[in-house]
């Protein structure tokens, strides 16, 4: 078999195997695809059972996130993206005309509400809450922002800095 007739089959071989992956695409229901809804941030959301810091601030960011875009009126998605930057959340505050005091408010109540549902849901002690609410009520926005992206690393360093005494934090920790 020639050169040239070796090329034609493959590019047959191909085209057929495209058409026939289309097939299974459309017959798989791949015609009428639309995209999930996201989720009501209003909408109370089961905490999981959480294992050790990394977990809980995971929970406690989301939490946090869908408390402040219930607030706002915004998906929780549509809030993470805004808060990312300080440039996202200027065009943010722009398009839906929302004042940098209303944000505060409306991610110091998203901190709250994840104060709540850790302590709901077993994974922060209630002689830690407590305080923990009354910090959270009158933090900046700029700390609060930096507290809802950045939970993860924040709880990190506060290991770093308890050194021993991590372990009688985490025996606070459920």
């Amino acid at each position: 078999m020639n050169a040239g007739r070796r090329a034609q089959i493959l590019v047959v071989g191909s085209i057929l195997a495209a058409l026939a992956l289309t097939g299974v695409y459309l017959a798989a229901g791949g015609a009428s695809y639309t995209p999930a809804k996201t989720q009501d941030p209003c909408k109370h959301r089961t905490w999981r059972d959480p294992e050790g810091l990394q977990q809980i601030a995971e929970q406690f960011t989301l939490s946090a996130l869908d408390g402040a875009a219930c607030q706002l009126g915004v998906s929780r998605e549509t809030l993470a993206r805004a808060l990312a930057t300080p440039e996202s959340r200027q065009r943010f505050t722009e398009r839906y005309d929302i004042s940098d005091a209303k944000l505060a408010r409306a991610v110091r109540a998203g901190l709250l509400r994840a104060v709540d549902d850790a302590e709901e849901a077993g994974a922060l002690n209630p002689l830690l809450a407590a305080p923990l609410r009354e910090t959270l009520r009158t933090i900046p926005l700029d700390q609060a922002i930096e507290l809802i992206n950045n939970a993860e690393s924040l709880l990190d360093d506060l290991q770093g800095f308890l050194g021993p005494a991590q372990s009688f934090l985490e025996q606070l920790l459920p």
